[in-house]
């Protein structure tokens, strides 16, 4: 059973997907944290008598916002945020009903609740959650005019939905270990499977583009589940499954078997098109490699001692074909290279399971007093500049300015229910920092709202009068909508229109086609004037937020390959460089999510430069990436004089990024930037052959020259003078 993945591709894609069953676990847990308060509440009801139904909604909606926006960091601080949900729920509810006889004093609640969500951000996260149960139960409550008779049943609703939303996240549903190891599980799989692929690719006859296509999909696929292992990781969890091993090692194996594959991937292509494995024996040892490592049990406390021999084997036959190439007369060009990188990858794979082996079964962790650096939430905000707004008071003004139009928009519209642009203007702001991306959010929320209604219309005919069967693909929509929330957004609003359906049928007795038209034109209307208000009031071009990223990735990137460069020359351990890649690799997310308003728009991308800004960037974390295998490698040995030269190519290096990030941010129109070409050759002039040192020199550095090329070529592109 161990290895059906293996052998069934399709089998491994299906356990595979969903790392440690994230999605599934959030939108179960508030599907049925719903479910429980609105069962529970609708029972108490009717035991005491009484036909209200609203109750039981609120309380089923508290229940459900209880797991879905509490996102403070700590599980204490998630606890206290889940507790005053229910208070700012019960504070709507009353205020709601005591303002609901005059609409004036309801907008300016809204309003007010609005702009606290957004500028109060600024002091913690949980305010935003706290504010916008209030948004909802203001509206709620006015919608509905309750009298103070009803209050109380509404307060009990509130409480039954706090008490379950605490119950399933924090009591019943805690094994953050558990989710842990389906991770790490997902992430082998996924490795394992891309490893079938590489291995096929290898033996293939002729490059298969169609091949080299789904690998380097499947590659950036793992990338993503490296990047969610990675943020599951904690002390506590690790101690509890893996006795014995840490934080750093477990990190580093995750990064290291990423950065393998992916490193086979372009090198097995750029092989096959140099003939380079139609050498028998190279081709064998490259399979015979990726097999030993496809098929170890790294974490398995029972593994085979003998699996990891054979694995080591295996490297050490690739480096003595790597030697026999390099002594050969007429040695290969150009492709050489590709095979030491593979191997230096592989080695520092199998090191790092040897590691990690041995911290399992010697119950002691092989690393010490590893320290965990945590940013500040707040970093952004306090490093603006003082006489500037922050983000979120500028949000908050927009916001409020939004709220304003879409009240008056929302009573010309639609006077029976005003609120509901205002509603999705507050949604479409929500998390949007530009313009393009605003744009985006409200466009795929606006086509999800028309898919959904036409769906959740139809659905909605068709079983009318069927109570069971509605309120069955009520909740089933409920849990689709939250799957697929991080995965479509456009997905997420089309289940969540046709949830409105099927409540619109149940509550009103039936649903017609103008009712939820009038949905789709309020969902579209709030759209465009969030839109409209990010566009003029304090706007953020999508090509400066784009910017903005580009300098928090070089902020990251400069202490990275500084560092990395300081140890050549220095007895310094160079710590936590996996950690920092997946920083990287985060921060390089973050600008593909910045520039994707601008991407797909082709009339826009030759204008604004920033396809080749993100191909660059990309190049240069692919590089840095590679640096990480290197930096564990001590023992280098070369002519005292290379200090000096490693000591300027540090400051160099530190001098071309912050020039780079001046440009892209624009206070700088021109500069001077070093290539390094003197550097280079000089430390290649005198460092001494692969036979002559232990270590080789030249093959260590060579990512590091080409980040700088990156760096060069970007900046003389964008004004900078080459020296």
């Amino acid at each position: 059973m161990g290895h059906l993945h293996i052998k069934h591709h399709w089998l491994g894609r299906l356990l595979a997907s969903d790392p440690g069953r994230v999605r599934f676990q959030k939108a179960g847990k508030a599907t049925i944290s719903l479910m429980s308060a609105v069962f529970t509440t609708l029972l108490i009801l009717r035991l005491s008598g009484n036909d209200l139904l609203t109750p039981a909604i609120v309380s089923g909606m508290v229940g459900m916002m209880g797991i879905m926006i509490v996102m403070d960091d700590s599980k204490k601080e998630k606890q206290i945020t889940t507790l005053l949900l229910g208070v700012s729920a019960a504070v709507g509810i009353t205020g709601g009903s005591l303002l609901a006889g005059n609409l004036y004093y309801i907008d300016v609640l809204m309003i007010l609740v609005i702009f606290g969500a957004f500028y109060l951000t600024r002091f913690g996260v949980r305010y935003f959650s706290i504010c916008m149960i209030g948004f909802i139960t203001v509206y709620i409550s006015s919608v509905l005019s309750l009298s103070s008779d009803q209050l109380p049943w509404f307060y009990m609703g509130i409480l039954i939905g706090v008490i379950y939303a605490f119950l399933y996240n924090f009591i019943l549903f805690k094994d953050s270990a558990q989710i842990l190891k389906r991770s790490i599980r997902s992430f082998h799989i996924q490795s394992n499977l891309t490893f079938n692929m590489l291995i096929k690719g290898i033996q293939d006859t002729e490059p298969n583009p169609k091949r080299i296509k789904n690998l380097r999909k499947t590659v950036r696929k793992l990338r993503d589940y490296g990047r969610t292992v990675s943020g599951n990781l904690n002390a506590q969890d690790i101690k509890e499954i893996w006795p014995g091993l840490d934080t750093a090692q477990l990190r580093l194996y995750v990064f290291d078997t990423g950065m393998l594959i992916e490193t086979l991937t372009e090198s097995i292509y750029k092989l096959k098109k140099a003939d380079a494995l139609e050498i028998e024996e190279l081709r064998r040892l490259l399979v015979w490699v990726i097999a030993c490592l496809r098929d170890a049990r790294v974490l398995a406390q029972n593994y085979d001692k003998q699996d990891l021999e054979e694995a080591e084997l295996a490297v050490q036959g690739l480096r003595l074909a790597i030697k026999d190439l390099l002594i050969q007369k007429e040695q290969p060009e150009g492709w050489v290279f590709l095979i030491r990188r593979i191997e230096s990858i592989a080695n520092h794979v199998v090191e790092g399971v040897v590691s990690i082996q041995e911290s399992l079964h010697e119950g002691k962790s092989a690393q010490s007093n590893q320290e965990d650096n945590e940013a500040d939430d707040d970093e952004d905000d306090s490093t603006d500049n003082k006489k500037e707004l922050k983000p979120s008071t500028k949000k908050a003004y927009q916001a409020l300015v939004a709220g304003i139009i879409a009240i008056i928009v929302g009573q010309i519209i639609s006077p029976t229910q005003p609120y509901w642009v205002l509603l999705t203007a507050f949604i479409v702001l929500l998390g949007t920092e530009s313009v393009g991306r605003t744009y985006k959010k409200g466009f795929e929320r606006s086509f999800g709202t028309i898919i959904g209604a036409a769906l959740g219309f139809g659905l909605a005919k068709i079983f009318s009068g069927h109570s069971t069967i509605e309120l069955i693909l009520l909740f089933l929509v409920v849990f689709l909508a939250f799957y697929l929330v991080t995965v479509s957004y456009t997905m997420m609003s089309m289940f969540i229109t046709m949830l409105i359906a099927f409540m619109y049928d149940i509550l009103l007795g039936g649903v017609t086609l103008q009712l939820i038209g009038e949905r789709v034109i309020d969902t579209i209307a709030g759209a465009i004037i969030a839109f409209a208000v990010s566009a003029v009031i304090f706007p953020k071009k999508t090509k400066d937020k784009v910017a903005d990223s580009i300098d928090e990735f070089l902020t990251e990137l400069k202490p990275y390959v500084t560092g990395y460069v300081q140890s050549f020359r220095e007895d310094v351990y160079v710590k936590d460089l996996a950690d920092n890649a997946f920083t990287l690799d985060q921060k390089l997310q973050s600008i593909e999510d910045e520039a994707g308003p601008l991407l797909n728009r082709p009339e826009t991308i030759s204008n604004s430069g920033i396809a080749r800004w993100i191909t660059i960037f990309t190049a240069i974390n692919y590089y840095a990436r590679h640096l990480v295998a290197s930096s564990f490698r001590g023992n280098f040995e070369y002519p005292e004089e290379l200090k000096e030269t490693f000591k300027d190519v540090e400051e160099k290096l530190e001098h071309n990024i912050d020039t780079l990030s001046k440009l892209i941010l624009g206070t700088e129109r021109t500069g001077r930037i070093y290539s390094l070409k003197k550097e280079r050759e000089q430390i290649e002039r005198l460092a001494p052959n692969r036979d002559q040192a232990h270590r080789d020199l030249i093959h260590h550095l060579y990512y590091v020259w080409r980040i700088n090329q990156s760096i060069v070529a970007l900046g003389i592109d964008m004004g900078a003078e080459e020296k």
